[in-house]
């Protein structure tokens, strides 16, 4: 069995679970990449997801150009290609939005954040296995929610009825996680991610920071993220080569 194998364990478990929800009008269809992407993520996970980790780095959802086409989280195509090697094939959601076709690792859009984040780790540590050495990527929530015009549709703004249950399964999964990986930090990146770490993990051990969000949306993310995320995880005491 190998090491990364609880991971495993625990995104097959989400899915199940997410599986069961459903959501309603503004929100037309649901993708859920630890379905029809299941290689991609399951080799992501065998590869890196080894513990300990000294920091897991946590995001909101899949972005469209993102995990969504890749099953990684913040996967940009380039960068889970050819930085992270991982080369599995993608299926497709059922049923696909007609805007919002997955392409898979032969998706020629970038996703911006997913190139800001993977970059900055490629910059400052050179290869995976450095990086991975003491961090780890995750997403809180596996799914992404398109409305009928395509547009992106984030967690926080699901009404309670249906965001409650689906916060309630992740929570699960990211304590189970945190008990796997064992980290001293979680960072949040960005600022649902932060409040979902802090009130699924109160009281369990790890201390919970912030880093800014890399996305495009965010004029102050666009003044050289990468920088400004080594900075503000050097003001949380996580030493940086």
């Amino acid at each position: 069995m190998s090491v990364a194998s609880p991971l495993i364990a625990i995104a097959s478990e989400l899915a199940a679970a997410v599986d069961g929800l459903r959501f309603a009008a503004p929100v037309s269809h649901v993708y859920n990449p630890l379905r029809y992407a299941w290689p991609t993520h399951h080799q992501y996970l065998e590869r890196y997801g080894s513990p300990p980790k000294r920091v897991l780095l946590l995001g909101m959802n899949p972005g469209p150009w993102g995990m969504v086409q890749t099953g990684v989280p913040f996967g940009e195509v380039g960068a889970v290609r050819d930085w992270l090697r991982i080369g599995a094939a993608v299926g497709r959601p059922e049923p696909e939005h007609p805007r919002r076709p997955v392409e898979g690792l032969g998706c020629r859009r970038s996703e911006v954040s997913g190139a800001r984040l993977w970059g900055w780790a490629r910059e400052v540590f050179g290869s995976p296995d450095r990086f991975f050495a003491s961090f780890f990527v995750a997403n809180y929530c596996p799914l992404a929610f398109l409305e009928a015009s395509g547009r992106n549709r984030t967690p926080d703004k699901l009404p309670a009825v249906e965001r409650e249950p689906l916060l309630a399964a992740c929570d699960r999964a990211l304590v189970r996680t945190v008990e796997h990986l064992e980290p001293e930090l979680v960072v949040g990146v960005g600022a649902f991610a932060e409040q979902r770490a802090r009130a699924a993990l109160a009281g369990r051990g790890p201390r919970i920071g912030r880093v800014l969000h890399p996305s495009p949306a965010s004029p102050a993310a666009n003044r050289n993220w990468g920088e400004q995320a080594s900075r503000e995880l050097a003001a949380l005491g996580v030493p940086l080569p």
